[in-house]
């Protein structure tokens, strides 16, 4: 013998049914979808701590030109699905957490002669 069949739905105490509108008015919806999509145009590489020391001790001046041409970085490696890159140019180099937008260390010139980079998954010039 079957059982009665209910409904998937369920009712208020009132008997009322919810909506969309009720659980979620549009003014939140569009409030919250503009904060995120400001958030995603400013989102830019941010360096850990220990990148930080490691760029001081090796005199890497972090400059804007440089933060945005890592961020330019990181969003084409995210592109192609890395999830942690070796950003380069000729006297640079950065280990950076793709997902994070993090920059885990960086290198100088000189470093960069006997290292030897693991547990990256690309590699993008500056």
């Amino acid at each position: 013998m079957v059982g009665p069949i209910h409904s998937l739905t369920q009712t208020p105490l009132d008997g009322r049914q919810a909506t969309a509108q009720t659980q979620c008015p549009a003014g939140d919806f569009s409030a919250a979808l503009q904060q995120e999509l400001e958030r995603a145009q400013t989102k830019q590489v941010a360096f850990s701590k220990h990148a930080l020391s490691r760029a001081e001790e090796r005199g890497i001046e972090v400059t804007p030109s440089l933060l945005e041409r890592l961020t330019d970085s990181v969003e084409r490696a995210e592109a192609k699905g890395a999830t942690n890159i070796l950003a380069l140019d000729q006297s640079l180099a950065f280990i950076v957490n793709v997902p994070n937008g993090r920059v885990i260390t960086a290198l100088s010139e000189e470093e960069m002669k006997d290292s030897i980079f693991t547990n990256i998954d690309g590699a993008v010039f500056l």
